[in-house]
């Protein structure tokens, strides 16, 4: 430990109490390593503010002693993005014990929640007054408001409610040297020049530390419906989508998997059984829901899919008959990245490139790698609708995930990265850059866009004390 870590430790557990300075090692270790356990950092503290204040005072202490910190909420950063450095150089500062729902006003649609709010927790507080908010992923028992917030999260109703983003009516934070961003009232029109809450959303904790957020609910769902069709191609599965989105704007999901993707989940994970008899190359899921109990969720789609079956665009379709089917069909879409894991080493990637784009990039992208790196499979699946999927390399049968590493994995990276921004695409589409993209993003952005990045950073945290080595350096 640093001496200037160690007098910081000291005058906040002095003035904030033990809770708010954790130096055990059993329950600092869990918080040194990423969620995919890529990432193996170390700090010899973890700070764990209990309010804003006392958050605003630790920070201002830390940059006084020249401490970097690294924010840190339900460390489900898939990119290395909450992770401290190996070298012990930063503390961590976890906004866990900030987990307070402020207020919730159903009719006005809005709820306040700080930044260690569970989302499923802040799910729960929405239901209780027949309001809903439309964003969940599959870390959603773990993942916090903050970083939600802080990465931009998007998960699979973005299709008709967007991004983090689009969901953050106010926000509130801590600047890096201490003061405090009060931008929490909900205006919607606001023309006080830059946008200070818009520049920390999706800033993976670079510029501040969120700390609470107004956010946007919505009507709880009168109705759903959950369906399950096969079809021959993306190309097939876009134009399926296109014929939803002109018949209804009920649909918030609309996923796509290949055969090949669904055979591994039907390999690894128990219980779980194909939606479908039969063999189909590709595969969507939809759900739709309604807020209105004279408008039907299914009505909505079942017309549109029984004319796309008789005109050929899908060769079967099914509707869940049950909330318990319904769940088997998502438990299918969420196990994904956990069979393409179990069947071995791959290089993953989440990325996104126009949603019209989509289809040939899928096909062609991958045919392209199979033929550049023989052995590899490569397959992706993911959120059609809004132009992201996670596409998936997988290492040549029976290659370790040390040999993999060490031999092509990262060449693999480089050249699917190629192909998205050739396509006109994003490196990341939800995920963030965090430390694991972080020498991509510097390889592939155009000089003006990185000179921004960069000047932002310097003009916000001139000490580069603020999750160091993250997203720009």
């Amino acid at each position: 430990m640093m001496p200037a870590q160690a007098t910081l430790i000291d005058a906040v557990h002095r003035r904030f109490g033990p809770k708010a300075a954790i130096t055990d090692r059993d329950v600092i270790v869990p918080w040194e390593v990423d969620w995919r356990a890529k990432y193996h950092g170390h700090a010899p503290a973890i700070l764990a503010p209990a309010d804003t204040a006392e958050t605003a005072a630790i920070v201002a202490m830390a940059r006084q002693a020249g401490v970097p910190i690294v924010p840190q909420g339900g460390n489900t950063s898939m990119v290395g993005g909450a992770t401290p450095a190996a070298d012990g150089s930063a503390l961590v500062l976890s906004t866990r014990r900030m987990n307070r729902i402020r207020t919730i006003d159903a009719e006005a649609g809005l709820a306040t929640a700080e930044a260690g709010t569970i989302l499923a927790t802040l799910h729960d507080a929405a239901a209780a007054v027949g309001r809903r908010f439309p964003l969940t992923l599959g870390a959603r028992g773990s993942a916090t408001i903050g970083g939600l917030v802080a990465t931009n999260a998007g998960g699979t109703q973005v299709l008709r409610w967007g991004t983090m983003r689009g969901l953050v009516a106010g926000l509130e934070a801590v600047l890096p040297d201490g003061s405090v961003h009060d931008g929490l009232t909900p205006l919607k029109k606001d023309n006080r020049g830059y946008d200070l809450n818009g520049l920390l959303i999706g800033s993976e904790g670079t510029l501040g530390i969120v700390t609470a957020a107004t956010l946007r609910i919505v009507p709880a769902v009168s109705d759903w419906a959950v369906a399950w069709a096969g079809v021959a191609t993306p190309h097939a599965a876009l134009a399926l989508l296109r014929r939803l989105e002109a018949t209804t704007d009920a649909v918030e999901s609309f996923e796509i998997l290949s055969g090949e993707s669904l055979a591994l989940v039907l390999r690894h994970v128990p219980g779980t059984r194909a939606p479908l008899v039969g063999h189909h190359d590709w595969h969507v899921l939809i759900e739709a829901v309604s807020h209105d109990v004279e408008a039907p969720a299914r009505e909505a789609i079942e017309t549109a899919l029984a004319a796309a079956v008789q005109d050929g665009i899908v060769a079967d379709a099914t509707f869940a008959s049950s909330e318990t089917q319904a769940e088997a069909f998502w438990l299918i879409r969420d196990s994904l990245s956990f069979a393409e894991r179990a069947s071995g080493p791959a290089a993953q990637h989440d990325i996104s490139v126009p949603v019209a784009s989509m289809p040939d990039f899928m096909v062609d992208a991958a045919a392209a790698i199979e033929a550049r790196f023989a052995g590899t499979t490569a397959t992706a699946f993911g959120h059609l609708g809004d132009g992201n999927v996670h596409f998936h390399v997988r290492a040549p049968a029976g290659q370790s995930l040390l040999s993999w590493e060490q031999g092509d994995a990262a060449a693999v990276t480089r050249a699917v990265n190629d192909l998205v921004v050739a396509a006109g695409g994003s490196i990341s589409a939800e995920h963030g850059i965090g430390q694991m993209k972080l020498g991509e993003l510097e390889r592939l952005t155009p000089a003006p866009r990185l000179m921004a990045l960069r000047a932002i950073k310097d003009a916000f945290d001139p000490g580069r004390l603020f999750n160091p080595g993250k997203l720009v350096r």
